[in-house]
């Protein structure tokens, strides 16, 4: 299974990104060093990792701590060993999460949209929450990943773009 895994740091108020390599982690916690290494003195450090435009995982590290973790679909974790490393230990699935006073994006005029908050089929697990304090709460997270033609490439987009870093990730997918 292939992935793109993109860190994205914080460091005194700017935004850098880089390519972080996975192969050969033997769990979620040498994942965080990883992260932690890109840059050790960042105040927020991302790293999302995209894998066979299928899944989505999101690792958060608050001044090199307190490891948070979301995961489109708990299904990662059965097909691939990365699925397994990374979400494999979460249990709390996110899909009961109540419904904000956010409005639903229209289907195709003005009418409101039937299509669930959560894709039915997918089942996200961890803290949906993870980008709630950067102006993305966690209703708006599920939505983008269970839109209906969203690609992990692409919700990670739609994150950096509200982050202000979205041209340092795509630079990152052009080398």
């Amino acid at each position: 299974m292939s992935y793109f895994a993109a860190a994205v740091v914080r460091v005194d108020g700017g935004w850098t990104a880089s390519e972080v390599n996975l192969r050969g982690a033997t769990d979620v916690d040498e994942v965080a060093e990883r992260l932690r290494d890109v840059e050790p003195d960042a105040d927020l450090s991302l790293l999302f990792v995209e894998a066979d435009d299928t899944y989505l995982v999101i690792l958060r590290l608050d001044e090199g701590e307190d490891l948070r973790i979301f995961g489109s679909d708990s299904a990662y974790a059965e097909e691939s060993r990365l699925g397994a490393l990374l979400v494999g230990d979460l249990k709390t699935s996110v899909t009961g999460l109540e419904e904000v006073d956010e409005p639903r994006p229209a289907a195709g005029g003005g009418e409101e949209s039937e299509q669930p908050a959560v894709d039915p089929e997918a089942d996200p697990v961890g803290d949906a929450d993870i980008l709630a304090d950067l102006g993305i709460p966690a209703q708006k997270l599920l939505r983008l990943c269970a839109h209906e033609g969203m690609l992990p490439a692409d919700v990670t987009a739609e994150v950096c773009l509200v982050l202000g870093c979205v041209d340092a990730v795509e630079e990152l997918r052009e080398v």
